[in-house]
Order: C-alpha cells, then sequence, then structure tokens
C-alpha cells in the first residue's frame, strides 16, 4: 500500500507543478500587459487571484503528506534529506509569496518585481523536486 501511495503522492505534486506553471503563465500574461500598457486581461486576473491562495494551500498539504509518508514508511524525517529541504523551501516560498502578494496595492507597487522572483524560485524548486522525487523512487 504504501509503494502506491508514494506514487499518488508523486501524482499528486506533478500535477501541482502543472498547474502552478499554468498559474505562472497568467502572471506572465498581467506583467507584459501592464509593463507594454496594452489591453488589460482581467479574466487572467481573476484566476491568477482566485487561483493562487488555493494553489499554495494543495502545495503545503502535498508537503505534509509526504512529510507523513516518510514518517509512516521509514520513521526517520530525514529519509532524504535534499527532497525534505526542497520541499520545505518551497513552502516557505509559497508562504511568503501569498503574503507578499496580499500587500500588492495598485499598479506601480514596488512589491510586483518580488513577487515575480519569489514565483521563477518556485517554479524552478518545483521542476528540481519533481527529479529528486524520481530518483527516490528507485
Amino acid at each position: 500500500m504504501l509503494q502506491y501511495l508514494k506514487y499518488v503522492h508523486g501524482s499528486f505534486n506533478a500535477a501541482m507543478m502543472v498547474l502552478f506553471f499554468y498559474q505562472g503563465s497568467l502572471g506572465l500574461r498581467i506583467r507584459r500587459a501592464r509593463r507594454t500598457k496594452g489591453p488589460f486581461p482581467m479574466a487572467a486576473v481573476r484566476r491568477h487571484r482566485r487561483n493562487g491562495p488555493i494553489l499554495k494551500t494543495l502545495g503545503v498539504v502535498g508537503f505534509l503528506l509526504g512529510l507523513v509518508l516518510v514518517l509512516v514508511d521509514t520513521g526517520r524525517v530525514f529519509e532524504f534529506p535534499l527532497h525534505l529541504f526542497t520541499g520545505l523551501t518551497i513552502v516557505v516560498l509559497l508562504i511568503s509569496t501569498n503574503l507578499v502578494s496580499r500587500k500588492i496595492k495598485g499598479p506601480a507597487s514596488p512589491l510586483r518585481t518580488p513577487h515575480f522572483v519569489l514565483g521563477i524560485c518556485i517554479l524552478s524548486l518545483y521542476v528540481f523536486q519533481s527529479f529528486l522525487g524520481l530518483r527516490n523512487l528507485w
């Protein structure tokens, strides 16, 4: 049963990675429109704002379920230390991004760039985390 749960955990987080890349594409579309003063994509803004907190929560849940899975399987939190700390870093960045986004007010907010940079870091770490997770399955 635990072996199957490992695949469920990996599949869930792979889907989360795809959803975060979609969220990033919405953010880039909004950022480009804002910088070029082009037509503003209000539908993308609504989706980006609606999905962000949901994805953050699901990302944290994916981390916690992976942590529980390792504890039940091996009894040791540090069984896969690089995977653990990369996941923990993603969680910290997700929460930080959410906190920063709440403080963004107005089109010229100086917090838009940190929000963008945190998002890029999250996406990069998700790709790295996926490779670590695949390596841990074997």
